[in-house]
């Protein structure tokens, strides 16, 4: 199966509508074997009281990429991703902007899927580091 980049990318933008995804105005905008990449701004509406990313809007963010990633590798028809656990670990302010989460596969099993998932600012600096792990169950 040859790998559609732009495919891809627009069915985890039109999975995103009427989701926390749309409100976070979080929108996937790469993709390649093994990663996906998706962009959310930073502004006031994902800030927290001392005006800066809080950090749920990053694990959300986070945890978005990742199960979207694994929904790319499974049979869709038969099988459903969810959340199993998730990590992260905030190193960097970030007022305003963008930021951007590509997931990168570590583990690709038959029921678990194992994601690293690198929050970066525009300039690639590392704003948040996350593990996110899914479980992969038939419908």
């Amino acid at each position: 199966m040859e790998f559609d980049k732009e495919a891809i990318l627009e069915i985890c933008n039109k999975f995103s509508k009427n989701t926390l995804m749309e409100t976070l105005q979080i929108e996937y905008v790469d993709a390649g074997e093994g990663f996906l990449t998706a962009k959310m701004p930073v502004n006031p509406c994902v800030h927290q009281p001392m005006g800066i990313l809080h950090g749920g809007a990053s694990v959300a963010l986070a945890e978005s990429v990742g199960s979207a990633a694994s929904h790319i590798f499974i049979d869709s028809e038969k099988f459903i991703v969810k959340g199993l656990e998730i990590s992260a670990n905030h190193l960097k302010s970030k007022r305003d902007g963008e930021v951007f989460a590509t997931a990168k596969i570590i583990h690709k099993g038959r029921t678990t899927h194992l994601w690293e998932i690198r929050i970066v600012d525009e300039n690639g600096a590392l704003v948040s580091l996350c593990k996110l792990t899914n479980i992969v169950l038939a419908k």
